[in-house]
This record gives structure tokens, C-alpha cells and sequence, in this order.
């Protein structure tokens, strides 16, 4: 009998869920927890790559680089912004990267990079010690003096860090308590791991059901709600210090588009909504991040010895 990944209880309902993303179709059976409310696959696809095309997969889109003067002056930015911490400063990723307020030297990796790009503009702003690891490149490489891309997994990793980030990435990891296991042991002391992912149990997946545009089937192989990661952080040797909500607006408008029949991929969001409706959207997405009821987070943790 399957149990959850999260609280380990035996009270699973099985639910159909379609993949939408891509338009094809496929039925896949998920579970959701009577105990704790996270959600899983029952079973995982045998040939799971064949979801991640890397000409529709958002994470695979390609390299873009930017010219040395342009990168001066992401760097000057970075240095105003981890100085000061003011918005005026801060680049698109900001908020996150403020709370960890990483040294330039720290040993930083992204688990599940996709192309690299996050890493890339770390590294044009000035960071110098750079690993993305993702089981779905085409090769491991090196795209700047100290910026390496290893095909592979968690285990493949070399060393110790000081920061692991796991932008959407946690979500698709079959087994979530030998992913946080794993990260604890490639953390350095008192090292600090971000965990940014979509959240069960939350208002839009209660509103939407399985048209929820980040169930994402069969991409999404778990995911916790949050008194389910609670109990599994718990048990490994993982402090969870903070918790913030940053949904968007993509939780509305995507899930609506499912509702229509319509498939995510090579979609512009503005040719089906009004500026008005998509505004309204992302005001109603910044409340309910004020209220805890958001269907996205990052967790942020920190070794526990």
C-alpha cells in the first residue's frame, strides 16, 4: 500500500489528473492525503523525460548571455543591492536572494538549472562559485570560469555547499525524503537550503481541482502541503526558519486556461485576458500571499548541526 511522502499515513484518495501543459492527453493517477493534504503520482512513468521537450519546457529555454558592459553593471547592481537592500537595486530574483544574502565566495549550486540561466547572471553579477546539476541536459559543460552544468543528479554532486536552491525543481523529485536527505549531507555546517515550490492544500487547488495549472501532471511527482513538509523537515536534521508565499498570478489565469480546454505551451497569456483581468489577478494572488493561502512558497532551511 502506498503512504504519503510527506506525513507517511495510509489514507490516500486516488484521483485522474490529465497532462495539460503540452496538450497530450495522457491520464495519470494522483494521490491526495486525507492527514496532511500533499499530493503524489502513484506511480511514477516509466520514460519520464519524454514530458520535458526541450523546445516547449519552459526551464530549457535557451542561453541568453549579455555583453561585458552589461554584465559591469549587473555586478555594480548586485553590489548596491546586497549593500543597501533596496529595491531599486534588485533584480528580478531579489526577494530571495536578499534573505540569504549569500558572500560572493559561497559555494552555490541550483538543482534542476535547466539551461543555467539563474546561474548565469549570478555569475555576470559578480558570484564565482557556481554548480547546476539537471538530469535532462544534454551534457555536462562549463559556461564560464567558475559556472559548471553537471548532467545528472543530487547524488552526482561534488563536495559540500554553502547554498542549495531548488527553484521548482523539489516538485519533481520522486522521493522527498531521500531528496532533503541527500541535501543535509551536501550542505556545509550550518549551511542554508531554498526550496521554492507549489503547495497542496492551497485556495487555487481547492477552487480548481485538477485544472490546477501547477499540478501539473505528470511533471509534478509530489507535492507537499505545508503541514506535510513541516513533518518530513522535521525528521531531517533540517531547520525550517522561514516560510514566504510568492504565488502569482499565473495560478488564476493558467488554471482557467485548463478549465477551457486550452494548452499552456507556446501560449501569451494576453491574447486570452484583458490587462484588467490579468491585473485583478495578480492583486487577488498578492492577497492571498498576505493571507497564507498562496499556492506557491520558499522554504528556507539551514543545516541543523
Amino acid at each position: 500500500m502506498n503512504r504519503c511522502h510527506f506525513c507517511n499515513s495510509e489514507s490516500l484518495r486516488d484521483f485522474q489528473a490529465e497532462e495539460k501543459m503540452l496538450g497530450l492527453g495522457e491520464q495519470f493517477t494522483y494521490q491526495e492525503c486525507q492527514d496532511c493534504q500533499s499530493l503524489q503520482i502513484k506511480s511514477v512513468p516509466s520514460d519520464i523525460s519524454a514530458f520535458y521537450k526541450s523546445d516547449t519546457y519552459y526551464s530549457f529555454s535557451s542561453l541568453v548571455t549579455s555583453s561585458s558592459l552589461k554584465n559591469f553593471l549587473k555586478k555594480v547592481r548586485m553590489w548596491l543591492f546586497l549593500k543597501t537592500g533596496a529595491s531599486a537595486f534588485s533584480p528580478s530574483y531579489g526577494y530571495w536572494l536578499r534573505e540569504l544574502n549569500p558572500a560572493y565566495s559561497d559555494r552555490i549550486v541550483d538543482i534542476g538549472c535547466g539551461s543555467g540561466q539563474l546561474l548565469y547572471e549570478l555569475w555576470a553579477s559578480g558570484f564565482e562559485n557556481l554548480t547546476g546539476v539537471d538530469p535532462f541536459l544534454d551534457s555536462s559543460k562549463d559556461l564560464e570560469p567558475g559556472l559548471s552544468l553537471i548532467k545528472g543528479g543530487l547524488e552526482d554532486l561534488p563536495g559540500e555547499f554553502d547554498i542549495m536552491l531548488m527553484h521548482h525543481a523539489f516538485e519533481h523529485m520522486a522521493e522527498p525524503k531521500k531528496t532533503l536527505e541527500t541535501c543535509r549531507q551536501k550542505l556545509k555546517k550550518d549551511g542554508r537550503l531554498l526550496i521554492r515550490t507549489p503547495l497542496a492544500g492551497s485556495s487555487a487547488w481547492e477552487e480548481f481541482g485538477d485544472n490546477w495549472v501547477q499540478l501539473d501532471a505528470p511533471r509534478h511527482l509530489n507535492i507537499p502541503s505545508l503541514e506535510g513538509f513541516k513533518k518530513l523537515v522535521n525528521d531531517q536534521g533540517l531547520k525550517l526558519e522561514k516560510i514566504l508565499f510568492d504565488s502569482t498570478a499565473f495560478q488564476f489565469w493558467g488554471s482557467i486556461l485548463y478549465q477551457r480546454g486550452i494548452k499552456l505551451a507556446g501560449i501569451n497569456c494576453e491574447a486570452h485576458f484583458s490587462s484588467n483581468e490579468l491585473r485583478e489577478f495578480q492583486k487577488k494572488a498578492l492577497r492571498y500571499n498576505q493571507e497564507g493561502k498562496g499556492d506557491q512558497v520558499c522554504f528556507y532551511l539551514r543545516r541543523a548541526d
